[in-house]
């Protein structure tokens, strides 16, 4: 048989149908049209709901051995870490526990060497605790709006401290609220004590409405003053009680050129972020009062007979 006369089409059975070129074309074109429908016209949004609902169940039953991976791996870290942490807080407990004897001796001591002195027992400071409300309009100061008042008996320059030390002092009272002034305000100043050298001065509020920052002045240049040292209240004011925190010096400039040392301090008590405050009874309302002003208060009639009227026989 010639080879001209064979038929070279392929069977039924092999028929291919369109080039693989012409289907790429068709399917690029399909996936372009369906991807401009979905983000137009949100047409694949109910079949992606579909989808997504049916294969909820599959995608859950996949995830559980990841989640029990996870959380097994998640619970014995916890577990270590809870156990190191009790064993922390078992330790701190202890040496709080010994220093807390060691304080009840040393306040037992103190008690008897005040009665064998015959010393006025200490002044028991009263508190009451307050809300800070919000911060003052002014944007030059450093103020706070707490939510104890006059109606709940506090007074103006009653301390506000927190469980870091000394904040500020009431400087106004209203019915229902009171003003405090930080230490870092311009014009807050308090006497304090330097811990190391037990050297009485007064810091000044030096910060800006940014940075609470505070300064002692007037001090001499070969003052001893350190960087690090700790100062507390003096308790000679009548106002705040002594040994309350207040700062901690951070830097001591001394110049030759002047007469006076530069010594700036950090407040121990942050004042950004409090939110719980104690407003503190002024130690001079439990104080006696002072010779001159018990004088002026004498009764006028025990003046009369000290002085001897006029035309009486002396």
């Amino acid at each position: 048989m010639p080879l001209g006369t064979l038929d070279r089409t392929p069977p039924p059975f092999f028929r291919q149908g369109p080039s693989a070129l012409s289907k790429l074309v068709f399917f690029s074109a399909l996936a372009l049209f369906l991807m401009v429908a979905d983000v137009r016209f949100r047409m694949m949004e109910p079949l992606r709901a579909g989808l997504a609902v049916v294969l909820l169940p599959a995608q859950r039953a996949l995830a559980v051995p990841v989640e029990l991976w996870a959380g097994g791996s998640g619970y014995l870290q916890g577990l270590a870490s809870a156990q190191a942490e009790a064993e922390a807080a078992r330790r701190t407990l202890a040496a709080q526990a010994s220093k807390a004897a060691r304080n009840e001796a040393l306040q037992r001591e103190n008690e008897s060497l005040r009665a064998l002195l015959d010393l006025r027992p200490a002044l028991a400071v009263r508190a009451q605790a307050a809300e800070v409300l919000f911060e003052a309009a002014d944007p030059y100061s450093r103020r706070v709006v707490i939510d104890r008042g006059r109606a709940q008996g506090v007074q103006a320059g009653a301390p506000v401290i927190n469980e870091a030390g000394v904040l500020g002092q009431v400087t106004r009272v209203f019915p229902l609220s009171a003003e405090v002034t930080l230490l870092a305000d311009r014009d807050a100043a308090i006497p304090v004590l330097n811990l190391r050298t037990q050297q009485r001065s007064v810091a000044f509020g030096g910060g800006s409405a940014s940075q609470a920052m505070m300064e002692l002045r007037f001090l001499s240049g070969n003052a001893d003053v350190q960087v690090g040292d700790e100062l507390h209240t003096s308790g000679l004011d009548g106002v705040y009680p002594a040994g309350l925190p207040v700062a901690r010096v951070t830097q001591v400039e001394r110049r030759a050129e002047g007469g006076f040392a530069r010594v700036s301090l950090a407040p121990a008590a942050a004042s950004d972020g409090v939110r719980h405050v104690l407003v503190l009874e002024p130690t001079g309302v439990q104080l006696p009062p002072r010779p001159e002003a018990a004088a002026s208060q004498a009764p006028a009639d025990d003046r009369q007979l000290r002085t001897p009227r006029r035309g009486a026989a002396p």
